[in-house]
């Protein structure tokens, strides 16, 4: 995601919820929350319930990924490592959330989650792209590329 130098950007603390303002040129210096002092971005996926999920997806200005999964779904755990790998690779970049389905069945419904797992891209808080099935390393990094990163 390229962004202009001396912008600022929100970045929800996924530890706290609270909204920071980063400048773009620092994503990559591991900034901490100005309340908690917790890494903004800790390069790894963020457990959402509904709350933490309208917190980071509508109010973060970097792209967020959301794996919407269930504890009994195969290729969900299957999936997982690669997912992980992926968030700690494009760490200050893409932001990445789980939703256990089963757990947020409210969110589930509203973006209309018929298979899992399924990943939902959001930019400024509204779905951009999807894909459902289990991706592996190349699928996922070649899916976000196209949609999250370019």
């Amino acid at each position: 995601m390229a962004v202009e130098p001396g912008k600022k950007l929100l970045i929800v603390c996924a530890s706290c919820w609270t909204v920071n303002r980063v400048p773009a040129e620092r994503l990559g210096e591991d900034p901490k929350c100005g309340k908690c002092g917790q890494p903004l971005l800790q390069g790894k996926p963020v457990s959402l319930d509904e709350a933490g999920f309208e917190r980071l997806v509508g109010r973060t200005q970097l792209p967020v990924v959301v794996d919407f999964w269930a504890e009994w779904c195969g290729p969900c755990h299957a999936m997982a490592p690669v997912f992980e790998r992926v968030a700690a690779e494009l760490k200050g970049r893409v932001q990445f959330g789980k939703v256990d389905t089963e757990k947020a069945q409210s969110l589930a419904s509203r973006f209309g989650i018929r298979s899992i797992p399924t990943l939902i891209l959001f930019r400024a808080g509204a779905e951009a792209a999807r894909v459902s099935g289990a991706l592996d390393y190349r699928t996922l990094v070649n899916w976000l590329n196209q949609h999250a990163v370019a």
